[in-house]
């Protein structure tokens, strides 16, 4: 196989800026810390910073940089029958395998590979941000990054592979596809087709999982807001450990002398943005901590934060169930049936009482991702879970028809999206 041949300074020149000064005497920039180079250190064209910068910092962090030849032996030529993940506002994820001979020091492993839609919502900048911090910040409950791809126009992340996808998918895919609760005489009732809920210690450990990702980058030295927390973005491994990805919208947080980051654009998802952030622009660490109370929400429900196929009272995930939260004789009304009363009541209580601190409106009145990290913590060790086993059968089969024919028609959305990608990294723009 012919490869192109690229030197690390020829890469870095052509996707993090040519060193040619604009200026006549630019400012030599120093990262921010010791230990990470700033995303701002990088936007600043007032600065200048050396290929020998960035190079030296990213072989730190231990990433690959990869060839678009590369990736198409990794992905099987971006088959979409055989590897095709799924698609986000970045562009397409595909699974791929490394073979201990591609390279020298990078054992063989199974990755996913995003490929930027040069269409798409997201470009270059998301891009930069993913690289930036995932190629400087390790943490047991955040995605690895294992190298990227810049090669004439297209950009490409590389990740470990995660077996149990997002949270998204693992908690609300399958719920229609299951009935209301078995009569109380049926204790034990075995039947294909329907998928188990998640189970509440599984809750407890993804929300655990993703706090103290969240813990970790607020209490870094320069800390770090990640600003996209919601289902989709937390990945789970084959044991259900939760980390954070998707680092496209992450943004430094504030020197030390200021309170809050200001940003020119709001961004986030629906349903999860704090309500300062939209209303002033005005970005923190809580701005996390009300994204992660939404999570959290949907972990003890079972409902998405935004959800229209409801009633119009239920819309909204936060309005309908804040009213309940306060009282803990009704946090049984927001539970997600399709536990079966399988939880810890008491575990519940207090889960229930931290999201409601966590949405709060002021700010200042939401607890630290740290304090949140501790108060779930004791919640792995409540034994008072009721010890039955439930299997419950599928609905009717017109439900399952329908289900059926909505999963079609976005398979058919996404060959279309797929069909167009593959001709342009096959033959269509690329000039090796």
């Amino acid at each position: 196989m012919a490869t192109k041949k690229f030197t690390s300074k020829s890469m870095l020149t052509c996707c993090f800026g040519s060193e040619t000064k604009s200026n006549p005497e630019p400012k030599r920039v120093v990262p921010s810390s010791p230990q990470r180079l700033s995303l701002l250190d990088i936007s600043n064209p007032g600065l200048e910073i050396s290929t020998h910068d960035l190079w030296s910092t990213f072989i730190g962090s231990n990433l690959h940089v990869f060839t678009l030849d590369e990736l198409r032996v990794i992905t099987n030529n971006y088959s979409y029958t055989g590897n095709f993940i799924g698609e986000g506002g970045f562009g397409a994820v595909y699974k791929g395998f490394i073979d201990d001979k591609l390279r020298p020091g990078l054992k063989a492993q199974a990755v996913a590979v995003k490929v930027l839609d040069l269409e798409g919502p997201q470009g270059h900048k998301e891009w930069l941000a993913e690289v930036i911090f995932l190629g400087q910040l390790r943490h047991p409950h955040l995605v690895k990054l294992i190298g990227y791809c810049c090669q004439n126009e297209q950009r490409v992340l590389i990740y470990e592979y995660m077996p149990r996808g997002n949270l998204d998918n693992q908690l609300f895919r399958s719920k229609n596809l299951c009935p209301p609760p078995t009569p109380p005489n049926y204790r034990f009732i075995v039947v294909p087709g329907c998928s188990a809920a998640l189970p509440w210690l599984t809750r407890v450990k993804i929300a655990l999982g993703a706090a103290k990702g969240l813990a970790f980058l607020h209490e870094l030295k320069k800390p770090v807001i990640f600003r996209d927390l919601k289902a989709a973005n937390i990945l789970l491994d084959s044991d259900f450990r939760a980390k954070l990805s998707d680092f496209g919208f992450a943004r430094d947080g504030p020197d030390s002398d200021k309170s809050h980051v200001t940003t020119e654009h709001i961004l986030g998802t629906k349903g999860y943005v704090a309500p300062e952030y939209v209303m002033t622009g005005h970005l923190t660490t809580m701005s996390d901590v009300y994204s992660f109370g939404v999570v959290l929400l949907e972990l003890l429900s079972g409902r998405r934060s935004m959800d229209r196929t409801r009633p119009r009272k239920e819309h909204s995930l936060i309005e309908w169930a804040k009213p309940f939260l306060r009282d803990p004789r009704k946090i049984d009304l927001i539970m997600d049936p399709r536990l079966e009363g399988q939880y810890s009541a008491q575990g519940a209580k207090i889960a229930a009482m931290l999201a409601y601190q966590c949405l709060s409106h002021q700010p200042k009145l939401r607890p630290t991702m740290s304090a949140v990290v501790k108060t779930l913590e004791p919640l792995m060790e409540m034994k008072d879970i009721p010890r039955h086993f439930v299997y419950v059968v599928p609905k009717a089969a017109d439900k399952g028809d329908c289900v059926n024919q909505i999963r079609e028609k976005k398979r058919h959305g996404n060959r279309v999206r797929h069909a167009t990608l593959h001709k342009r990294l096959s033959d269509g723009i690329i000039h090796d």
